[in-house]
């Protein structure tokens, strides 16, 4: 059986940048190999583990939240959380839909993927704005685009704010808790 000879060059490489070596022993042609990994010990004791993050507690405003993604299972994951914590949530999968959930429902904040089938999140913000309703919806862009020109287009299209996915639920809660109260 022949590959492409990289394996043991891999293995030789992550062990010595762990300070250890590899030896390799045949006897011959069919007969097997023996390979013998030596790590060192760790002889000072380990670091205690960093603090977890403690999340300060916010009153939260229930609000109506339009859920936008066309991955199904982090859209339903993330509405999830979201009534789990007081939120009436919709989901919707692509730009269109997102338009016509934002009509039928009213949400009071749209958390909106950028990269959509059908209509990408640029433009479905921009028909969301348009709507009757529409200037009064907070929009979140929630993207895996996260550059100051990534930043630069959401705002132009009409979004209140920027989140990168994955998203840091902290970060979610605390900009949901600090809309202005007349959403609710």
């Amino acid at each position: 059986v022949s590959g492409l000879g990289i394996g043991l060059t891999l293995v030789k490489n992550l062990v010595g940048m762990h300070d250890g070596t590899v030896e390799a022993h045949s006897a011959g042609v069919g007969q097997g190999s023996e390979f013998v990994v030596r790590l060192p010990i760790l002889v000072e004791s380990p670091k205690p583990p960093p603090a977890p993050t403690i999340i300060e507690p916010t009153t939260t405003i229930p609000r109506c939240i339009l859920v936008v993604d066309d991955n199904q299972d982090s859209a339903t994951s993330l509405a999830m959380v979201l009534e789990l914590t007081g939120h009436k949530t919709h989901i919707a999968y692509d730009g269109l839909e997102a338009v016509e959930a934002a009509a039928k429902f009213r949400p009071d904040v749209v958390l909106l993927d950028i990269g959509l089938p059908k209509l990408n999140g640029y433009d479905a913000c921009r028909k969301i704005r348009e709507q009757p309703s529409g200037k009064g919806i907070v929009l979140i862009a929630l993207t895996g685009w996260g550059q100051d020109e990534d930043r630069d287009k959401s705002k132009a299209a009409g979004f209140d704010a920027h989140l990168v996915k994955p998203v840091d639920y902290a970060a979610l809660m605390k900009l949901l808790a600090e809309l202005r109260p007349t959403l609710a």
